[in-house]
Protein backbone atom coordinates (compact mmCIF):
# COMPACT_ATOMS: atom_id res chain seq x y z
CA UNK A 1 0.00 0.00 0.00
CA UNK A 2 0.98 3.72 -0.80
CA UNK A 3 3.01 5.56 2.52
CA UNK A 4 1.66 8.28 1.69
CA UNK A 5 -1.80 7.31 3.64
CA UNK A 6 -2.22 7.99 7.10
CA UNK A 7 -2.33 5.06 9.27
CA UNK A 8 -5.19 5.57 10.81
CA UNK A 9 -8.33 6.63 8.84
CA UNK A 10 -11.88 8.38 9.46
CA UNK A 11 -14.84 6.60 9.02
CA UNK A 12 -15.64 9.27 6.19
CA UNK A 13 -12.05 8.34 4.57
CA UNK A 14 -12.68 4.46 4.50
CA UNK A 15 -15.94 4.98 2.82
CA UNK A 16 -14.64 6.74 0.53
CA UNK A 17 -11.52 4.28 0.09
CA UNK A 18 -14.26 1.32 -0.25
CA UNK A 19 -15.93 3.23 -2.70
CA UNK A 20 -13.10 3.89 -4.96
CA UNK A 21 -12.55 0.21 -4.88
CA UNK A 22 -16.15 -0.38 -5.65
CA UNK A 23 -16.00 1.78 -8.88
CA UNK A 24 -13.12 -0.07 -9.97
CA UNK A 25 -14.08 -3.84 -9.57
CA UNK A 26 -17.68 -2.23 -11.76
CA UNK A 27 -15.39 -1.14 -14.44
CA UNK A 28 -12.89 -3.98 -14.16
CA UNK A 29 -15.75 -5.95 -15.33
CA UNK A 30 -17.97 -3.95 -17.66
CA UNK A 31 -15.19 -2.72 -19.48
CA UNK A 32 -11.70 -4.79 -18.73
CA UNK A 33 -8.72 -4.10 -16.59
CA UNK A 34 -6.25 -2.66 -18.99
CA UNK A 35 -9.34 -0.40 -20.55
CA UNK A 36 -9.82 1.44 -17.19
CA UNK A 37 -8.53 4.38 -16.66
CA UNK A 38 -7.51 5.93 -12.82
CA UNK A 39 -9.61 8.95 -14.32
CA UNK A 40 -12.85 6.52 -14.81
CA UNK A 41 -12.53 4.93 -11.34
CA UNK A 42 -12.55 8.92 -9.82
CA UNK A 43 -15.33 9.35 -12.52
CA UNK A 44 -17.48 6.53 -11.16
CA UNK A 45 -16.90 7.13 -7.35
CA UNK A 46 -18.08 10.67 -7.43
CA UNK A 47 -14.60 11.87 -6.32
CA UNK A 48 -11.48 14.00 -7.96
CA UNK A 49 -9.04 12.08 -9.57
CA UNK A 50 -6.32 13.53 -7.07
CA UNK A 51 -8.61 12.07 -4.22
CA UNK A 52 -8.19 8.55 -6.12
CA UNK A 53 -4.52 8.89 -6.28
CA UNK A 54 -4.12 9.81 -2.69
CA UNK A 55 -5.59 6.38 -1.69
CA UNK A 56 -4.31 4.22 -4.31
CA UNK A 57 -1.32 4.92 -6.40
CA UNK A 58 -2.56 2.94 -9.36
CA UNK A 59 -4.56 0.28 -10.79
CA UNK A 60 -2.42 -2.17 -9.43
CA UNK A 61 -2.98 -0.79 -6.07
CA UNK A 62 -6.79 -1.26 -6.15
CA UNK A 63 -6.43 -5.10 -7.22
CA UNK A 64 -4.26 -5.64 -4.30
CA UNK A 65 -7.31 -3.81 -2.20
CA UNK A 66 -9.66 -6.13 -3.63
CA UNK A 67 -7.74 -9.11 -2.73
CA UNK A 68 -7.04 -8.03 0.67
CA UNK A 69 -11.42 -7.03 0.72
CA UNK A 70 -11.78 -10.56 -0.54
CA UNK A 71 -9.86 -12.04 2.13
CA UNK A 72 -11.30 -10.19 5.09
CA UNK A 73 -14.67 -12.03 3.16
CA UNK A 74 -12.98 -15.31 2.85
CA UNK A 75 -12.22 -15.58 6.61
CA UNK A 76 -15.99 -14.38 7.45
CA UNK A 77 -17.54 -16.72 5.56
CA UNK A 78 -15.67 -19.49 6.61
CA UNK A 79 -15.79 -18.84 9.83
CA UNK A 80 -18.12 -21.90 10.87
CA UNK A 81 -15.87 -24.46 8.96
CA UNK A 82 -13.98 -24.54 12.48
CA UNK A 83 -16.71 -26.09 14.53
CA UNK A 84 -15.50 -29.61 13.96
CA UNK A 85 -12.28 -31.01 14.46
CA UNK A 86 -12.67 -33.54 11.14
CA UNK A 87 -9.69 -31.90 9.40
CA UNK A 88 -11.31 -32.70 5.93
CA UNK A 89 -15.03 -31.06 6.95
CA UNK A 90 -12.55 -28.08 7.65
CA UNK A 91 -10.75 -28.01 4.61
CA UNK A 92 -13.63 -28.42 1.95
CA UNK A 93 -15.86 -25.55 4.03
CA UNK A 94 -12.92 -23.33 3.83
CA UNK A 95 -12.36 -24.01 0.14
CA UNK A 96 -16.29 -23.91 -0.90
CA UNK A 97 -16.20 -20.31 0.92
CA UNK A 98 -14.10 -19.15 -1.05
CA UNK A 99 -15.98 -19.93 -4.27
CA UNK A 100 -19.35 -18.51 -2.40
CA UNK A 101 -17.13 -15.27 -2.17
CA UNK A 102 -15.45 -15.01 -5.45
CA UNK A 103 -18.76 -16.07 -7.67
CA UNK A 104 -19.55 -12.72 -7.90
CA UNK A 105 -16.28 -12.04 -9.90
CA UNK A 106 -15.96 -15.09 -11.72
CA UNK A 107 -16.51 -13.23 -14.82
CA UNK A 108 -13.59 -11.29 -15.03
CA UNK A 109 -11.62 -13.75 -13.46
CA UNK A 110 -9.50 -14.37 -16.55
CA UNK A 111 -8.51 -10.67 -16.75
CA UNK A 112 -6.94 -10.67 -13.26
CA UNK A 113 -4.97 -14.09 -13.78
CA UNK A 114 -3.96 -12.92 -17.35
CA UNK A 115 -2.06 -9.92 -15.71
CA UNK A 116 -1.38 -12.01 -12.02
CA UNK A 117 0.17 -15.22 -14.48
CA UNK A 118 3.52 -12.62 -14.86
CA UNK A 119 5.46 -13.36 -12.40
CA UNK A 120 7.05 -10.08 -12.70
CA UNK A 121 3.37 -8.48 -11.71
CA UNK A 122 3.00 -6.81 -8.43
CA UNK A 123 -0.43 -8.80 -9.00
CA UNK A 124 0.83 -11.96 -8.95
CA UNK A 125 0.07 -14.26 -6.09
CA UNK A 126 3.45 -14.95 -5.01
CA UNK A 127 4.46 -10.88 -5.29
CA UNK A 128 6.25 -9.43 -2.60
CA UNK A 129 3.23 -6.79 -2.46
CA UNK A 130 0.67 -9.87 -2.39
CA UNK A 131 2.20 -10.87 0.58
CA UNK A 132 -0.54 -9.51 3.36
CA UNK A 133 -3.32 -11.00 1.18
CA UNK A 134 -1.31 -14.34 0.79
CA UNK A 135 -0.40 -14.19 4.30
CA UNK A 136 -4.12 -14.02 5.49
CA UNK A 137 -5.12 -16.88 3.54
CA UNK A 138 -2.59 -19.07 4.38
CA UNK A 139 -3.64 -18.79 8.04
CA UNK A 140 -6.90 -19.57 7.09
CA UNK A 141 -5.59 -23.43 6.27
CA UNK A 142 -3.44 -22.93 9.57
CA UNK A 143 -6.05 -22.31 11.19
CA UNK A 144 -7.91 -25.82 9.24
CA UNK A 145 -4.73 -28.01 10.51
CA UNK A 146 -4.37 -26.45 14.12
CA UNK A 147 -6.85 -28.13 16.46
CA UNK A 148 -7.81 -31.03 13.91
CA UNK A 149 -8.26 -34.63 14.18
CA UNK A 150 -5.22 -34.59 11.45
CA UNK A 151 -2.10 -36.67 13.47
CA UNK A 152 1.09 -35.81 11.56
CA UNK A 153 4.83 -35.29 11.90
CA UNK A 154 5.70 -31.81 13.73
CA UNK A 155 7.69 -30.87 10.31
CA UNK A 156 4.57 -31.54 8.23
CA UNK A 157 2.17 -29.74 10.31
CA UNK A 158 4.71 -26.67 10.13
CA UNK A 159 4.62 -27.05 6.43
CA UNK A 160 1.41 -28.46 5.49
CA UNK A 161 -0.75 -24.60 5.94
CA UNK A 162 1.87 -23.39 2.94
CA UNK A 163 1.02 -26.26 1.13
CA UNK A 164 -2.70 -26.42 1.16
CA UNK A 165 -2.66 -22.48 -0.24
CA UNK A 166 -0.36 -23.53 -2.98
CA UNK A 167 -3.55 -26.48 -3.45
CA UNK A 168 -6.14 -23.22 -3.12
CA UNK A 169 -3.95 -21.73 -5.84
CA UNK A 170 -4.53 -24.48 -7.87
CA UNK A 171 -8.19 -24.26 -7.72
CA UNK A 172 -8.51 -20.81 -8.37
CA UNK A 173 -7.11 -21.48 -11.50
CA UNK A 174 -9.23 -24.58 -12.39
CA UNK A 175 -11.79 -21.96 -11.20
CA UNK A 176 -10.67 -19.07 -13.54
CA UNK A 177 -11.35 -21.74 -16.11
CA UNK A 178 -14.42 -23.28 -15.16
CA UNK A 179 -17.39 -22.61 -17.26
CA UNK A 180 -20.15 -24.75 -15.77
CA UNK A 181 -23.09 -23.42 -14.45
CA UNK A 182 -21.95 -21.76 -11.16
CA UNK A 183 -18.54 -23.24 -11.26
CA UNK A 184 -20.08 -26.56 -10.31
CA UNK A 185 -16.99 -28.26 -11.47
CA UNK A 186 -15.33 -26.75 -9.46
CA UNK A 187 -17.03 -27.47 -6.43
CA UNK A 188 -17.14 -31.19 -7.56
CA UNK A 189 -13.14 -30.80 -7.72
CA UNK A 190 -13.08 -30.15 -4.61
CA UNK A 191 -15.76 -32.66 -2.87
CA UNK A 192 -13.32 -35.01 -4.55
CA UNK A 193 -10.14 -34.13 -3.92
CA UNK A 194 -10.45 -33.21 0.00
CA UNK A 195 -10.97 -36.86 1.06
CA UNK A 196 -7.53 -37.73 -1.11
CA UNK A 197 -5.22 -34.54 0.89
CA UNK A 198 -7.33 -36.24 4.06
CA UNK A 199 -6.17 -39.57 3.43
CA UNK A 200 -2.73 -38.66 2.02
CA UNK A 201 -1.60 -36.83 4.66
CA UNK A 202 -3.27 -39.63 7.39
CA UNK A 203 -0.30 -41.64 5.29
CA UNK A 204 2.96 -39.77 6.42
CA UNK A 205 2.56 -41.38 9.92
CA UNK A 206 3.09 -45.23 8.41
CA UNK A 207 7.05 -45.26 8.66
CA UNK A 208 7.59 -45.98 5.05
CA UNK A 209 6.16 -43.36 4.13
CA UNK A 210 7.39 -40.94 6.47
CA UNK A 211 11.33 -41.21 5.11
CA UNK A 212 9.58 -39.65 1.76
CA UNK A 213 7.85 -37.11 3.34
CA UNK A 214 10.79 -36.32 5.07
CA UNK A 215 12.69 -36.40 2.03
CA UNK A 216 10.29 -34.17 0.08
CA UNK A 217 9.62 -31.22 3.16
CA UNK A 218 13.97 -30.94 3.34
CA UNK A 219 13.88 -30.17 -1.19
CA UNK A 220 10.75 -27.42 -0.48
CA UNK A 221 13.17 -25.98 2.59
CA UNK A 222 16.28 -25.80 0.11
CA UNK A 223 13.99 -24.22 -2.50
CA UNK A 224 12.45 -21.90 0.01
CA UNK A 225 16.31 -20.70 0.49
CA UNK A 226 17.24 -20.65 -2.48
Amino acid sequence: MSEKRPAGRTSKAEQTRAGIVDAAMSLFRSGGYDATTMRAIADEAGVSLGSAYYYFSGKEELVQAFYDQLQVEHAERAGTAYDTTVFADRLRAVMDAFLDVAAPFHDFGGQFFRNAADPRSPLSPFSERSTPAREASTELFRRVVEGSDLKITPALRAELPELLWLLHMGVVLFWVHDDSEGQQRTRTLIAGIVPLVDRAARLTRLPLVRGLVDDALGVVRQLRGA
